[in-house]
């Protein structure tokens, strides 16, 4: 296991983790649930409250900070002292949805509930491209009442909330999603299936569907009963994806090859994000313990949209 550092602890299952110039973290407490900043002394300031379950953050134009939120799709569940995202409790759930927040005031502000009429489940995490807009995940959403499990997909929409479209459907349980470093490739992890998926983008919010039978659509599956959650690419264009059970972020190169496995100890290792003047610091989310901690990554992590440019 690599040395890792605590910054924080006491967080209600913390995710979406932003690096931000200033040496704070920004990342979402599922369970609080709101929008928080971690200072360098691991203290934390709530910038917003933020009703349902926000589940992954970006920091986008004009200084917002972009959410999604999946409405309260999993239900907060102790299990001897460690947290676990249970099954949807249905008078809690508030419907899937992408919200801004606003830093210096605090304002949630829903920006899509909905695409073409059919409203969003649990959008999960998002990345901007360099053309004014951002692909997201919608997890989808199981319920064990019902017995239905409703399969969602992958959108593009255009951050000042004039647009919004499907670009991948259907996808299972889709997680962390990212962009290689040339923007011409988009990357997202199946959480259950244990894969991570990508597709050719042949202009903003266009791209190139495969046939029914094609291989290269998965860049790598995981052996065994490994699950995957949020991801980061590195300067390198190595897809690092957070990966439940075995708890850590595997590191699986542009030509499909599993390069690297930073170990952390944490049964469900949600996501980790770059930092650092030379982004070669790892932020990593531990969700179960609740903490955040960091460590030297040997390759630099890709600059994004809006933050490391």
């Amino acid at each position: 296991m690599p040395e890792l550092t605590e910054v924080a602890n006491g967080l209600a299952f913390p995710e979406g983790p932003i690096a931000m110039p200033d040496g704070s973290v920004v990342l979402v407490e599922m369970f609080g649930p709101r929008l928080t900043r971690v200072l360098p002394d691991g203290s934390k300031e709530t910038i917003a409250e933020i009703p349902g379950g926000p589940n992954g953050a970006a920091l986008g134009p004009d200084g917002l900070f972009f959410v999604c939120n999946n409405g309260g799709r999993f239900t907060e569940t102790d299990m001897e002292g460690l947290t676990f995202p249970g099954a949807l409790t249905r008078s809690k759930y508030i419907g899937g949805r992408i919200q801004t927040v606003d830093p210096a005031t605090g304002a949630v502000t829903d920006l899509y509930t909905e695409c073409d009429g059919r409203p969003l489940l649990a959008p999960n995490d998002l990345v901007f491209d360099a053309h004014g807009g951002f692909y997201f995940t919608d997890h989808g959403l199981v319920d064990d009442e019902e017995r239905v499990h409703k399969i969602a997909g992958i959108y593009y929409a255009q951050a000042d909330g004039s647009g919004i479209k499907e670009v991948v459907y259907p996808t299972d349980d889709p997680n962390g999603i990212g962009l290689s470093p040339d923007g011409t490739t988009l990357y997202w992890a199946e959480t259950w299936r244990g894969r991570i998926q990508q597709r050719t983008i042949s202009a903003p919010g266009e791209l190139v569907t495969p046939g029914l039978v094609d291989t290269t659509q998965c860049l790598y599956g995981f052996p065994g009963f490994q699950l995957l959650d949020s991801l980061a690419i590195d300067s390198a264009g190595n897809v690092c994806v957070a990966t439940i059970v075995n708890g850590g972020v595997s590191v699986v190169s542009p030509a499909g090859e599993l390069v690297d496995f930073v170990e952390t100890g944490d049964l469900i290792t949600t996501n980790v994000c770059f930092g650092g003047d030379d982004l070669t610091t790892a932020y990593i989310t531990l969700s179960t313990t609740g903490r955040l901690v960091k460590t030297t990554w040997p390759r630099p992590g890709l600059a994004l949209e809006h933050l490391n440019t």
